[in-house]
C-alpha cells in the first residue's frame, strides 16, 4: 500500500497555455466549485465532527473525559481504515484527530493533579503541532487543505491555477510549506510555554492564562502566515491572467 495523503494539492497535468478549466479553455466546468465544497466536506468530516461529537458527550451528556475521547473517535477510525483499505490511500486528518484523541484517553488517566490536568491541553496540542511540522518535512503540507480554500475563494480558475503553481513553480511550493511551518511552530511554542507555566505558575491563574497564549499563539500565526499567503495570493492572480 502506499500513502498518499488527503491533504495537498493535485498534481496539475496541464500547462498554461491550455489550462483544465476557465474561459481560455471555452468550456463551462461542471460542478463549478465542487473541489472548494469536497475540501470544505472533508473539513467538517474528519475535524468538525470528531471535536463536536467530543464536546456533545463531555458537556451535554456528562460522560467521562476518555470515554467522550473515545466516542469522538469513531469517525475517524472509519475514515482512516476506509481510505487505507477501499482507497489505498492516508486520509491524514482523520489520522491526526485519531492521534489527537489516543494522546487524550492517555493523559486523562492522569487524575488528581490539577497541574496535569492543565498540562494535559499542552500534550494533546503539541500532536497537532508536531504533526504539522512534520507534515512540512515530508513535503506534504497539512494545513494545505484550509489554505486552498481560503487562497482559491472558490474561484474554479482560481484553483486550477493552484493546481499548476503546486506542480510547477518552486516559489509557490515554498510559500506553501512556508505556511504550514509558521503554524506548526506557533502551535508547538504554546505547547511548550503552556507546560512550563503549569508547572510553574500558580493555577489559578494558567487557568485563563491558558486559554490567552492559545489565542494568542493562534494571532501570531494568523500575521506571520500572512507572509505567505500574499505572495501566493499574487502568483495565483498573475497565473489566472
Amino acid at each position: 500500500m502506499h500513502a498518499t495523503p488527503a491533504l495537498g494539492p493535485s498534481a496539475a497535468t496541464a500547462g498554461r497555455a491550455t489550462p483544465a478549466v476557465g474561459p481560455a479553455a471555452g468550456v463551462t466546468a461542471p460542478g463549478r466549485g465542487q473541489a472548494t465544497a469536497s475540501s470544505l466536506r472533508s473539513l467538517a468530516i474528519d475535524v468538525a465532527v470528531p471535536l463536536g461529537t467530543y464536546y456533545l458527550m463531555r458537556d451535554a451528556f456528562g460522560l467521562s473525559l476518555w470515554l467522550s475521547l473515545a466516542l469522538s473517535s469513531v469517525v475517524p477510525v472509519i475514515r482512516s481504515v476506509f481510505a487505507a483499505v477501499a482507497q489505498r490511500r492516508l486520509n491524514v486528518l482523520a489520522v491526526l484527530m485519531l492521534a489527537v484523541n489516543i494522546a487524550g484517553i492517555g493523559i486523562s488517566f492522569w487524575t488528581g493533579d490539577p497541574r496535569m490536568m492543565i498540562a494535559k491541553d499542552s500534550v494533546v496540542s503539541s500532536v497537532i503541532a508536531l504533526a504539522i511540522l512534520g507534515s512540512v518535512a515530508l513535503r506534504r503540507p497539512l494545513m494545505t487543505e484550509g489554505l486552498k480554500v481560503f487562497v482559491t475563494r472558490g474561484s474554479a480558475d482560481r484553483a486550477a491555477a493552484w493546481d499548476r503553481l503546486a506542480a510547477a513553480s518552486p516559489r509557490f511550493r515554498r510559500l506553501e510549506l512556508t505556511f504550514s511551518a509558521i503554524w506548526g511552530t506557533a502551535l508547538l511554542a504554546d505547547c511548550v510555554a503552556r507546560l512550563v507555566g503549569a508547572f510553574t505558575l500558580p493555577v489559578t491563574t494558567m487557568v485563563w492564562l491558558g486559554t490567552v497564549m492559545l489565542l494568542g499563539a493562534i494571532g501570531l500565526a494568523i500575521m506571520a502566515g500572512g507572509l505567505a499567503v500574499g505572495p501566493m495570493e499574487k502568483l495565483i492572480e498573475d497565473e489566472t491572467r
